[in-house]
Order: C-alpha cells, then sequence, then structure tokens
C-alpha cells in the first residue's frame, strides 16, 4: 500500500512539472529591435535599442539582444511608447447611442453587442487599458482578458451613483414619487443607480463591490446630460459621501466623483473622495487642497463643437462647461496637482475617435512630453489607488521597463517631438501590443 502511495506522488510530481516545463514552454518571445523607447517616464528617449518580450511581459531591454525562436520585429528606427490609458472611458456608453440609453428602445444585449465592437476600436487607437467611471462592462472585461476578443484593459467602476434628481437618475416625472423596493431595468442591469441615505448608498456600495468594481462612482454634482440637476447644485450630503467613502475604504479602494462647481469639489474631497471628475469651475484654492489631500483631477478637454445636444438645457450647460475648460488646464498645471487623462465619450459611436483628438488637445497646455507622460505613467499611478482590488497585478502599466506589461506602440515619427502623430492612430501607429500580443503590425507593409 505504501509503494502504491509513493508511486502515485511520484506520479503526481512528474505530472505537475511536466505541465509547469508546458507552460514555460508556451511563453513566446518576440524581441522588438532598432527601437527608440520613451519609457513614459523620462523626456530622454533611450535610443537604438531592443526590447524582449517573454509571455505578456517585458523580459529585458538592452542592445544586441537575442532568444532562441524568438519573433523579431525590426522597428527600424521608430519610437516604442507604452500603450496608452483613458482614466475616464465608458465601454458600455461611448459606442450606444442615446436613443438606447436614455429614451430605452433597447436592452442590455445591443449595448453588449456595440460594446464588444467598440473595445476593438478603442484597442487600434492605441488605448490598451480604460478606468471604467459608470456603466457595466463587466462581461466584456471577462470575455477580453481571457483572450477570446480583442479589447483594452478595464477598471470597472460598475454602475455610477447618484441620489434621487441626481446624475444617474432616469426616471422621468411620471414616476415620482416612485417606490423605493424596485429598480428600473437599467439599475437592475448595472448601467447607473439612485441611492438615498446613509443606510441604501452603503448597501448599494457593498452590491457595486460585489459584482466585481474595482473602485466606486458616484455624482456630487449637476451633469450636462442629466434633466433634473443644474450644474450649481450638491448631491449627497457629506453624511451619504462619507458612508460610501467608508464602505469602498473598507474594501482597500477608493471613490470618484462626477462633480464641477468648487463648492461641490471641495466637498467631496474633503469627505475623502480621491478622484474628480471633471471638476470644471474648481477654484484655484481647491486644487490646492486636492494636492495636500493626494486627490486627483481628471477633466476633459472638451470644446463646444465636440458634441450636438438636441435638449437645448444640456447644450446650455455644455458651453457652460467648455467656457471653463481653457482656464482650468494652465491652473491646474500651475498648482501641481495630480492630473489624470480622460475623455468622457458618450452615446455617439461616430464621435469615438475624438478620444484621440482630446490627447493631441492638451498640447494647448502641456508638452508633448507632459502630454505622454499624463496618458501613461501617471494615469497608471492614479489606478493603483485601486491597491489590492486592481486587476492587473503581475507587472506594472504605463511604462516601458523590465517586468512590465508588454502593452506598446511603435509610431512612425518621435511622437515628443510630434504630438499630432498621436491623433492619426491609424496611419502612424504601426505596431499595437497588448498583453505581449500583436493586435496590429503595418512595419512591412
Amino acid at each position: 500500500m505504501k509503494n502504491k502511495i509513493k508511486l502515485l506522488v511520484i506520479f503526481m510530481v512528474l505530472v505537475t512539472s511536466h505541465f509547469s516545463f508546458a507552460q514555460e514552454e508556451e511563453k513566446t518571445t518576440i524581441i522588438i529591435k532598432n527601437v527608440n523607447i520613451f519609457d513614459g517616464v523620462n523626456e530622454k528617449l533611450i535610443t537604438d535599442s531592443d526590447v524582449m518580450i517573454e509571455g505578456n511581459l517585458i523580459k529585458k531591454i538592452g542592445k544586441n539582444l537575442s532568444a532562441k525562436d524568438a519573433k523579431v520585429i525590426d522597428a527600424q528606427g521608430k519610437t516604442l511608447i507604452p500603450g496608452l490609458i483613458d482614466a475616464h472611458w465608458h465601454t458600455t456608453y461611448a459606442y450606444t447611442p442615446a436613443s438606447v440609453l436614455l429614451a430605452n428602445q433597447g436592452d442590455m444585449p445591443e449595448v453588449a453587442i456595440r460594446s464588444m465592437t467598440g473595445a476593438r476600436e478603442t484597442l487600434m487607437r492605441g488605448f490598451t487599458t480604460v478606468r471604467d467611471p459608470g456603466g457595466n462592462p463587466f462581461a466584456i472585461k471577462k470575455l477580453i482578458d481571457s483572450g477570446e476578443y480583442p479589447g483594452h484593459r478595464i477598471l470597472p467602476s460598475g454602475p455610477f451613483m447618484s441620489p434621487t434628481t441626481g446624475h444617474a437618475d432616469h426616471y422621468s416625472k411620471l414616476e415620482t414619487p416612485r417606490d423605493k423596493r424596485f429598480l428600473n431595468y437599467w439599475e437592475l442591469n448595472m448601467m447607473a443607480m439612485t441611492s438615498d441615505g446613509e443606510t441604501e448608498v452603503r448597501l448599494r456600495t457593498r452590491d457595486i463591490l460585489k459584482y466585481g468594481a474595482t473602485q466606486i462612482k458616484i455624482c456630487t454634482g449637476g451633469g450636462v446630460s442629466s434633466e433634473f440637476d443644474p450644474l450649481d447644485v450638491s448631491e449627497y450630503s457629506v453624511d451619504e459621501i462619507k458612508a460610501i467613502v467608508e464602505e469602498a475604504t473598507n474594501y482597500n479602494t477608493y471613490v470618484l466623483s462626477h462633480v464641477m462647481t468648487d463648492r461641490g469639489v471641495r466637498t467631496s474631497v474633503e469627505a475623502g473622495v480621491m478622484s474628480i471628475e471633471h471638476g470644471f469651475f474648481a477654484s484655484e484654492e481647491t486644487l490646492e487642497l486636492m494636492k495636500e489631500k493626494g486627490a486627483w483631477l481628471s477633466p476633459q478637454p472638451m470644446k463646444e463643437e465636440d458634441m450636438v445636444w438636441t435638449n437645448p438645457v444640456s447644450a446650455a450647460k455644455y458651453k457652460q462647461v467648455t467656457d471653463a475648460v481653457s482656464a482650468l488646464y494652465p491652473m491646474a498645471k500651475k498648482v501641481g496637482v495630480n492630473l489624470a487623462f480622460g475623455t468622457d465619450q458618450l452615446m455617439d459611436a461616430s464621435k469615438a475617435h475624438q478620444q484621440s483628438d482630446y490627447l493631441v488637445r492638451l498640447g494647448e497646455w502641456f508638452t508633448p512630453y507632459e502630454v505622454l507622460k499624463i496618458a501613461t505613467s501617471e494615469n497608471a499611478r492614479l489606478l493603483k489607488l485601486s491597491g489590492p482590488r486592481h486587476p492587473y497585478q503581475e507587472g506594472p502599466l504605463g511604462v516601458v521597463k523590465e517586468g512590465a506589461y508588454a502593452d506598446m506602440i511603435i509610431v512612425d515619427g518621435n511622437p515628443l517631438k510630434n504630438l499630432d502623430l498621436v491623433g492619426d492612430p491609424g496611419q502612424n501607429f504601426v505596431v499595437i501590443m497588448k498583453n505581449g500580443e500583436i493586435y496590429k503590425n503595418t512595419l512591412n507593409k
């Protein structure tokens, strides 16, 4: 009997060893040769270098690298940069029309199909990672991460949450007052959520975390697309915000908030919110407070012509926002607040390309180096606020260095000298790699 047990143990060890060895053998090796590297952090390029990728990580950076059976890509002296990161990209809202979401003429299967197709398009613009600040991209993330479908990495916030009459309230006036025992279709499908009072906001925060959110998104001020909340209003009481922050903190993650007014930004940050989405009307004093607290500002460089609103109320609110943009960025740069890059494209697939346009537009206030650093290593630093809830822990994102994820772009030209190159990814991004897999390679065409 003892001999049989010993034989069984030996057999299991051999099988396990063989399986581990097979896994190691399955790792493909790619060497990118003759490339100039922007590492995401330093302005000075690493010139005439090679990058070895093993599996999904960068194994080595140096000169004259070689490996047995490696696939070699000659970059021909072009520029390698980290994959871009969008800190405010709505995976399930960017490509889905307003008629589906706001007029309730569609359903989740339609949203999912449009969003899955859109995720590939986003990846092909060079955005290899996004922080999703509202919606239900959980199944899409699962299929992308498994390798079944092409697309970007996702750090999902789940449904964005507001009080009744807030930015997430899409109930009609005829449903007011409503029976709080029941949720509507989009709430049940985790696209948006209304919650009121400390007890309910705690419950919904826990629901969203249970669903797989890596951080929590709330609304503490009015919005452009929403019907019942002018931009100047404050949403959620201080006690409600603190309750949400406490629940997120207990789960070892953080809260981001949609808010635009100076008062709303200040109240949110004082209550523990760590990322302000938009914040267009923040004062210099409030930005100083954010810097002191280590909070992040995540605005968008929008212009009035970027979006057409059929609703005159939304159109007027949008103009207020776009009029404030040109003052915010120089002030944020002066203060030195943590600054993220995000785009917030909504409900119009024909406008999704503005993701690239917005990145170039940051060049109105920042150098090309500053822009690319914000959209790579700085955004990656923001994502780390998710702590152990961060879903991508094998290596760092947003940088080109040994041990980092192999999320990289080869650009035909030097975007640190000509930022316009990133505005036309179809033409100028000749190689796009995510997680060590090549999704585009037109170098020899």
